[in-house]
């Protein structure tokens, strides 16, 4: 239903999955494993699979934190995008990357749900994309910020209640991993 016109395919878009942003995330062991069966259910259904990676001050290019975690293994064809703002569209080449893939359709897990997960998915709506955003293949971790406490879990569930949502001509839905379809 996108409104990217000539585009009919859909790619799985990892975000963020790199050793410094999930080390203590919320279900990480139970999040990376959903994220494995995602990557794997899309190369079995020749669906293209895109990597983001994150690097800022604490994320350098080429450190151990920078790294994609060892469970996850992306492929020498699988396109890599990196990326220095929460959205994974922001001064990078996604969108040539989506373009030359003829994708209109994506499907979103990573990390940090609150941050890059939930600017990639919102930028991508904005941007005319369909999203399916895969509700236990994301995740962040607790933090304190201004005084108050915010819980990992309840990030994690706001933004699962709250993505779906359709827009004139695309829409964002939220699905298990069980319930994903490519």
């Amino acid at each position: 239903m996108s409104t990217l016109t000539g585009r009919d395919k859909t790619a799985l878009i990892v975000v963020d999955v790199q050793n410094g942003v999930v080390a203590d995330a919320f279900r990480r062991a139970e999040v990376i494993a959903n994220i494995e069966q995602a990557v794997a259910k899309a190369r079995a259904a020749s669906v293209p699979v895109v990597w983001v990676q994150h690097s800022d001050e604490e994320l350098e290019i080429g450190s151990d934190a920078w790294q994609i975690v060892s469970e996850l293994i992306p492929l020498n064809d699988e396109a890599m995008v990196r990326k220095t703002y929460r959205s994974s569209f922001e001064a990078t080449n996604l969108e040539e990357v989506l373009a030359k893939l003829n994708v209109s359709h994506l499907v979103v897990c990573g990390a940090q749900t609150n941050n890059c997960i939930r600017h990639t998915s919102h930028d991508a709506l904005a941007k005319g994309y369909d999203v399916t955003l895969i509700g236990d293949a994301h995740t962040t971790s607790s933090y304190e910020w201004g005084g108050h406490k915010v819980d990992a879990q309840a990030v994690v569930e706001e933004q699962n209640d709250n993505f779906n949502e359709a827009l004139p001509g695309r829409s964002g839905r939220v699905v298990s991993l069980a319930q994903l379809s490519l």
